[in-house]
C-alpha cells in the first residue's frame, strides 16, 4: 500500500487518462470488459473523472525534465512494482469494484527496451494468467524497439506516448535528455500499426487488433514559451498524420524549482480550458487551426470561447438565414452544436423553423439568437455590432487560474452541451 500511495501520487499530473472507446472482444470466461460502456465513473478529491487505476509502475528516473515532479534531481520518496505485483493489484481493485481498468506509466528507469519489456509482461499477466478483458491504457516508453511497441499494442487498449512540449527547441532546453525523433517514432508506428489492424478487420473479422481505442497524447501548457497557434497547429498536424484519437491539454503546475522554469502563480487552467475548446472545433466543427489565430492574434481571448471569438472577428459572415444556410455554415454559428445542426436540417425540410422552434431543438439561443435570421427575423436585439456582441457573449468574471463552470448556473439549456462540449 505504500508503494500505491507514491506511486499513484507520483501519476496524477498525467492528464491523458483516458476511458473506454476500445473495441476489444469481451471474453466469456475472463474478468471485466472494456467495451464501450464498460467504464463507470466517479469523482477525486481534486474534481477529476476518474474510472481507471492510474498508476506508474516506476518512479525512479534517469532523466532530468525541468517540468516533471519524477525528475532525476527531485528529492522524493522513490520505489517500483513488480509485474506481478500490479497484476494483483489491479485484478483485486477490480474485484473490489474499486476501478473498471488500468492506466499504467512509468518513469524511465533504465534503457527504453528493459522498461518496456517490463510494462508489457505486467500486460501479459492481466491477460494471459489472469484473462482480465478489463480496459487497460498503456504508455509507451519513448526510444523503445518497434518489435515492443508492436507487441504492446496487441494487449493495451490504448497507447499513448506523451509528446509534452509542443516544440524540438522547448524539448531541448527542458528536457535535454529526450529527443523529438524519440517520442514521435513510435507515435508513427502506433499510427500505422493501428490503421493496419483495421484494414484486417475488414477482410478478416477474427484478425488481431492493435489498441483498438486508439492512441493519444498529451502536451504541457505553460512551462514553455510557444502560444496557442503554435500549440493548435501542432495538434492539427498530429491528427492529421497519426490519427491520433485524442490530444489532452495539461496547464503546467509548478512541482520543481528551475530557472528554465516560469514564474506561475497559478496554473494557466482557463488557457488549458480554450485550447481544449478549440480542438473539439478542429475534430468536429471542420475549422482548421490557421482560422482560429493567426500571427495577429496568437493567442485565445480568455473571456470568449474560440467559436465565438471567431463569429465576431468575421461578422460580414453573420447573420445566417437558420432555414437557408448549409450544414457546414450552421456549424459555424456560437450555439449550435454537431446534433442541433442536424436536427435544423432535419425540421426545415418538413416546415420552415421560427426563432422559437429552435430552442427545443437544442439550440444555445443565449448565444446563438445574436447570429441568425429566421423566417426574415433577426433574432438578436439591436444592431449586429463587435462590441455589442462581444459584452453579450464574454465571460470576464472569472479569473485566469480558474476553469469556466461546467453546467450555467442561470442557463439549463447549456446543460447538454457541457455534456458534449459542443459550442
Amino acid at each position: 500500500m505504500n508503494k500505491i500511495a507514491i506511486l499513484a501520487n507520483s501519476a496524477k499530473y498525467d492528464a491523458s487518462c483516458a476511458s473506454s472507446g476500445s473495441r476489444r472482444k469481451k471474453s466469456t470466461t475472463g474478468l471485466g470488459r472494456g467495451q464501450v460502456n464498460g467504464i463507470c465513473h466517479s469523482w477525486s478529491a481534486d474534481g477529476r473523472c476518474i474510472s481507471l487505476l492510474k498508476l506508474l509502475y516506476s518512479n525512479i528516473c534517469r532523466y532530468d525534465c525541468a517540468y516533471c515532479i519524477n525528475r532525476r534531481s527531485n528529492d522524493l520518496p522513490r520505489t517500483s512494482l513488480t509485474p506481478g505485483e500490479v497484476a494483483d493489484i489491479t485484478v483485486n481493485f477490480y474485484r473490489r469494484n474499486y476501478i473498471e481498468g488500468l492506466f499504467l506509466s512509468t518513469a524511465v528507469f533504465d534503457d527504453p527496451d528493459t522498461v518496456m519489456e517490463e510494462l508489457i509482461a505486467c500486460l501479459k499477466l492481466l491477460r494471459q494468467t489472469h484473462r482480465f478483458g478489463g480496459y487497460i491504457h498503456l504508455k509507451i516508453v519513448p526510444g523503445a524497439d518497434p518489435l515492443l511497441v508492436a507487441e504492446a499494442g496487441r494487449y493495451a487498449d490504448r497507447v499513448s506516448v506523451n509528446i509534452e512540449l509542443p516544440s524540438a527547441s522547448s524539448l531541448s532546453r527542458l528536457a535535454p535528455e529526450k529527443t523529438q525523433a524519440a517520442i514521435l517514432g513510435p507515435m508513427r508506428q502506433a499510427s500505422q500499426l493501428i490503421a493496419s489492424s483495421r484494414q484486417d478487420r475488414h477482410h478478416m473479422r477474427r484478425a488481431p487488433t492493435y489498441a483498438p481505442a486508439g492512441q493519444s497524447t498529451q502536451v504541457i501548457i505553460g512551462a514553455s514559451p510557444e502560444t496557442d497557434r503554435t500549440i493548435l497547429s501542432l495538434s492539427e498536424q498530429l491528427y492529421r498524420d497519426m490519427s491520433l484519437r485524442r490530444i489532452y491539454y495539461s496547464a503546467y503546475m509548478p512541482v520543481s524549482p528551475d530557472n528554465r522554469l516560469p514564474q506561475l502563480a497559478t496554473p494557466p487552467l482557463r488557457r488549458e480550458h480554450r485550447l481544449y475548446q478549440a480542438d473539439w472545433l478542429l475534430r468536429f466543427y471542420g475549422f482548421r487551426a490557421a482560422e482560429l489565430l493567426d500571427e495577429a492574434r496568437p493567442n485565445f481571448n480568455l473571456d470568449l470561447d474560440p467559436k465565438s471569438d471567431w463569429a465576431l472577428r468575421h461578422l460580414e459572415q453573420f447573420p445566417v438565414d437558420v432555414n437557408h444556410a448549409d450544414y457546414l455554415c450552421l456549424l459555424r454559428v456560437p450555439g449550435l452544436g454537431v446534433r442541433s445542426a442536424r436536427r435544423i436540417i432535419k425540421a426545415r425540410r418538413v416546415a420552415k423553423l421560427s426563432g422559437d422552434d429552435l430552442g427545443k431543438l437544442g439550440v444555445v439561443m443565449k448565444r446563438a439568437r445574436w447570429f441568425l435570421i429566421a423566417q426574415g427575423r433577426y433574432l438578436g436585439e439591436g444592431p449586429c455590432r463587435e462590441d455589442r456582441l462581444y459584452r453579450q457573449l464574454s465571460a470576464p468574471s472569472a479569473r485566469p487560474d480558474q476553469q469556466l463552470e461546467l453546467f450555467a448556473k442561470t442557463a439549463n439549456e447549456e446543460r447538454n452541451n457541457a455534456i458534449t462540449g459542443e459550442l
